[in-house]
């Protein structure tokens, strides 16, 4: 996995691109929580469920279906969160699953359970260039320099590369207010 707030980089430049009429900040704010919920899961090891298991690690908190519920309550929750609820629902949709897809590209672990309950077979993408974060890494460590530098490679840089461009694309094409005399 990337580490937990690595996920938090892809609503934070999605939200920069859109801006804060599109995305207010309780829903960027939210979003960015809900990309890194899908790890609580580890609570999972404490309880004693293997990593292996429907709900271990990567297992049902990282499907679609997760995200679905996820979407649902931010839709009821859509007035706090200022936004419209289909809004609000598709953004902490993609928010949400944006978290195992970004799992499927690490090299390491036993892959996402992208289609639980229907499935609890764990895919990986065929593509895997992000080092895994091992649980409970040290960061202050080669091993932990090595994980970061890879994310900020993979996942940060070019996440707020396109966030960059695409507010500087929207401030670019806003209509301008004429000047009055």
């Amino acid at each position: 996995m990337p580490t937990v707030m690595t996920h938090a980089a892809v609503p934070l430049a999605l939200g920069l691109a859109l801006g804060a009429r599109a995305v207010p900040p309780r829903l960027l704010v939210a979003g960015a929580l809900a990309a890194m919920l899908p790890d609580a899961d580890v609570v999972a090891f404490k309880l004693g469920i293997a990593y292996a298991d429907g709900f271990g690690h990567r297992g049902a908190s990282h499907s679609f279906a997760f995200a679905a519920l996820i979407a649902a309550l931010g839709a009821l929750a859509a007035p706090w969160l200022r936004a419209p609820p289909w809004r609000a629902a598709a953004w902490l949709f993609l928010c949400t699953v944006s978290h195992p897809l970004l799992d499927a590209l690490t090299n390491g672990g036993l892959g996402v359970a992208l289609y639980w309950p229907w499935s609890e077979q764990r895919l990986f993408a065929p593509w895997r260039p992000i080092e895994v974060s091992p649980i409970g890494a040290r960061f202050f460590s080669l091993r932990g320099l090595q994980v970061l530098w890879s994310e900020a490679r993979w996942i940060v840089l070019p996440a707020f590369a396109l966030g960059l461009c695409g507010a500087a694309l929207r401030r670019w094409t806003a209509p301008r207010a004429e000047a009055t005399p």
